[in-house]
C-alpha cells in the first residue's frame, strides 16, 4: 500500500480569532465642528434660492432687452446740411481715415519766431487779383469767389488724402470759429479732383465749419486713389498739399504759401488782410 501523501500546510500559519469585532479607525475630516442648525440651513436654501432667481432673472432681462449701443454721432458741416441719405451713405462707406506722417502736425503751434515755413515760388504774387471761380460743395450747392467781396478770404487747396492736409484741418476749424466774428470767410478747395462722398467724409470727418468745395477734373480721385487738379487748382498753381491764399475784401492775394502752416502767421495774414 503506497505512503499516504502527506498534506501542504501554507508557510505561515497565521491564527485569527473571527469572533473578534474588526476596529476600523477614526479619520478626521474636519475641525470637528458641530452642524448647522435647521433654522441656519433653511436661511441659506432661501439665500441661495434668492441669489440663483436673481442671476434666472438678469440672464432673462438680456435676453428680453439687450443694452444699446450709443449710436455714433457727427457733426454735418453746415454747408453739406442738404445731403440726401444716399450721399451720406456713400460718405460712410467710405470709411474716411485721416493718413498720418512722423513730421506732419509740428509746425502749427510753434510762434511766428521759430517756424521754418516752405513755399513754393510758382505761386501767385502778392497784389495780384485772384482768378475768380465758382464751385460746388459736395451736396451740389454753388460759392462763387465773387460773393465774398467785401470779406478778407482764407483759401486752401487740400487733398483727403495727404497727411499734412489732415494735421492742418483741426487748427483751420478752430480759426474759422474764432474769427468768425470777425466776418473772415474760409474755403477749402479739393486740389485733387476728388469725388463728393469723399470730400464730404473728409469734411464731416474734421467737422469743418466752412465748405469744401469740388474742383472736378479729367481725372477724379478720391481718400484711397488720388486724381489729377482741376481747373481752379490750376490757375492758382498749386504744386504742393496744403496750399494757402489770404485774400483781401477786394480779392487780391495778400499772401501765399504752400505746406504747412503756424496758426500765428495765418491769424496774422488774414489779420492784414482785413486791414488792406
Amino acid at each position: 500500500m503506497p505512503p499516504r501523501a502527506r498534506r501542504r500546510q501554507p508557510p505561515f500559519d497565521v491564527a485569527r480569532d473571527h469572533s473578534a469585532p474588526l476596529e476600523i479607525p477614526t479619520i478626521p475630516f474636519g475641525p470637528g465642528r458641530a452642524g448647522y442648525s435647521r433654522q441656519t440651513r433653511r436661511r441659506l436654501g432661501l439665500a441661495l434660492g434668492v441669489l440663483v432667481l436673481a442671476v434666472v432673472g438678469f440672464a432673462a432681462l438680456l435676453v428680453l432687452h439687450p443694452p444699446r449701443v450709443a449710436p455714433r454721432v457727427v457733426t454735418i458741416p453746415v454747408a453739406d446740411r442738404a445731403a440726401s441719405p444716399a450721399l451720406l451713405r456713400a460718405a460712410e462707406a467710405i470709411d474716411f481715415e485721416p493718413n498720418t506722417e512722423a513730421n506732419a502736425g509740428q509746425i502749427e503751434r510753434e510762434p511766428l519766431g521759430v517756424a521754418q515755413t516752405s513755399s513754393s515760388p510758382s505761386l501767385l504774387t502778392p497784389r495780384s487779383s485772384a482768378p475768380p471761380f465758382a464751385l460746388r460743395t459736395p451736396t451740389g450747392e454753388p460759392i462763387a469767389l465773387s460773393h465774398l467781396r467785401g470779406r478778407p478770404v482764407l483759401v486752401e487747396f487740400f487733398a483727403t488724402w495727404c497727411p499734412h492736409c489732415a494735421a492742418e484741418a483741426p487748427h483751420l476749424a478752430t480759426l474759422a470759429l474764432a474769427l468768425q466774428r470777425q466776418r473772415v470767410a474760409f474755403l477749402a478747395v479739393d486740389a485733387d479732383g476728388e469725388t463728393a462722398p469723399s470730400v464730404l467724409a473728409y469734411s464731416i470727418y474734421f467737422e469743418l465749419p466752412f465748405p469744401a468745395l469740388l474742383d472736378p477734373s479729367s481725372r477724379p480721385g478720391s481718400f484711397s486713389a488720388p486724381g489729377a487738379p482741376g481747373a481752379v487748382t490750376t490757375a492758382y498753381r498749386v504744386h504742393v498739399y496744403p496750399t494757402f491764399y489770404v485774400l483781401d475784401p477786394n480779392g487780391r492775394v495778400v499772401w501765399a504759401g504752400s505746406g504747412e502752416q503756424p496758426d500765428a502767421l495765418l491769424r496774422l495774414e488774414l489779420r492784414r488782410a482785413s486791414a488792406a
